[in-house]
């Protein structure tokens, strides 16, 4: 990863105030548990609204900073869906093809794994794939193209012990290739802190 991007990451990190992908090289392990700057160290609790806006720049951020205007139709499709709105946020998260590299461990974070999906390295059912954001559906298989499979940073993210593959998907890491089995629930997810889908439910409703 580029020094930009991991600073860009790290970035994020010190402005929600949490280590939101749970590394361990994360500067909020640094024993310090407020913002940056010189006011940082003031505390308020927050109105209903700032709560609702951290859970939203939260979900937002930890996807790979999704940008106000995707994140939106993804809200806007949950929504349209049959049943809790805020499982079929997360449902549709989980379907992006960065968000599925990134957890087959094909990839160190999120924002590599984009820039894997972007440079053609993932092939979904045997084809190229280049849209990071495309929706990949239940069955779908996702492989390492072979040219790929021995660049040293998927290699080492695919033994990394940092974070484990959830029971939705299935990985093959001698091949380089997995499968999504099904949309999970918000419970089911792995995130390293917190999340609340319905207070981003509740942003958007106001």
């Amino acid at each position: 990863m580029s020094v930009n991007r991991a600073g860009s990451k790290y970035k994020i990190n010190r402005r929600l105030g949490v280590n939101l992908w749970g590394r361990s090289k994360s500067p909020l392990n640094r024993n310090r548990d407020y913002g940056p700057g010189q006011h940082g160290q003031r505390r308020k609790k927050p109105s209903d609204f700032g709560t609702q806006l951290m859970a939203k720049q939260k979900l937002k951020g930890y996807y790979g900073n999704i940008g106000e205007r995707q994140f939106r139709k993804y809200y806007d499709e949950a929504r349209r869906r049959k049943g809790d709105t805020g499982d079929h946020l997360v449902a549709l998260l989980e379907r992006r093809l960065d968000c599925v590299v990134y957890r087959l461990k094909f990839a160190p974070t999120p924002f590599a794994a984009r820039q894997f999906v972007n440079h053609g390295h993932i092939r979904v059912n045997g084809r190229r794939v280049t849209i990071p954001s495309y929706l990949v559906k239940d069955g779908d298989a996702i492989e390492v193209r072979d040219r790929s499979k021995q660049m040293a940073v998927i290699l080492e993210a695919s033994k990394s012990t940092e974070r484990d593959v959830p029971d939705y998907l299935e990985v093959d890491h001698d091949a380089m290739k997995g499968k999504f089995l099904r949309a999970p629930k918000p419970t089911d997810v792995p995130y390293p802190v917190p999340m609340n889908p319905s207070l981003v439910v509740e942003f958007y409703s106001r």
